[in-house]
């Protein structure tokens, strides 16, 4: 392999909405520095976190209609039964919850759970609370997506937090997901949540590390039941 083929496959390529806000970081610092150098050198480090924040890797997911992929890079903040947001129509009875905290050194690109088809797209305006706080699910800015999967009807939710302000879904109404398909990105830090039908069964812990397009968060159809982790 080549020095130059080498460089390649280490860099991480910046998704497509970030370019302009490297951009904007780069002028800025330049701008900066003609009033004081050192504010300059600051500004470059924020631009290579900028660089950083919008990284967009290749994952390998998993191919198996039986396993929820996790949708976002973070901490699993939260597993519990919950009645799901009544925008996504999913009913009031209460489903598994899974939510993941991205915070703003986590990859923001997100990735569909599960292969189906989206048969809803659900934005409702709301509250910039910190993502992590329970409530935030049901009072922050937010945009859902109901996917058909082999399983039944789950719920995809993109939860606005204290210092995100924009959600992007590129997905729309009827669209095919494949399981670790982007469907969207938020900025900047925010919370993931996955509503899952009866027969699921988690197969992550409260605390453990998530990998969008990776991280296997539950699995249907399975005889084993909850599986117990511990902290080693």
């Amino acid at each position: 392999m080549s020095l130059v083929d080498t460089i390649r496959s280490t860099l991480v390529p910046i998704h497509r909405e970030g370019w302009k806000f490297v951009a904007a970081f780069f002028v800025v610092s330049l701008l900066l520095g003609l009033l004081w150098e050192p504010l300059m050198w600051i500004g470059f480090i924020l631009t290579a976190w900028c660089a950083y924040f919008f990284r967009d890797p290749e994952r390998m997911t998993p191919q198996d209609d039986d396993l929820v992929i996790s949708p976002a890079d973070g901490r699993v903040s939260a597993i519990a039964m919950v009645t799901p947001p009544a925008e996504l129509e999913l009913g009031d009875q209460p489903m598994m919850r899974i939510s993941v905290f991205m915070n703003v050194f986590n990859c923001h690109v997100n990735r569909a759970p599960m292969r189906g088809r989206v048969s809803r797209v659900a934005y409702r305006a709301g509250k910039f609370l910190n993502a992590d706080l329970d409530k935030a699910s049901q009072e922050n800015e937010r945009n859902g997506l109901v996917i058909e999967s082999a399983h039944g009807r789950i719920g995809v939710v993109q939860i606005a937090g204290l210092v995100a302000r924009r959600i992007l879904c590129w997905t729309a109404m009827n669209d095919s997901l494949e399981a670790g398909e982007r469907f969207g990105l938020i900025r900047f830090g925010s919370r993931l949540d996955v509503f899952l039908p009866a027969g699921a069964e988690p197969r992550v812990s409260v605390g453990q590390t998530a990998i969008a397009g990776e991280t296997v968060l539950a699995e249907f159809g399975s005889a084993k039941g909850p599986v117990i982790s511990r902290r080693g």
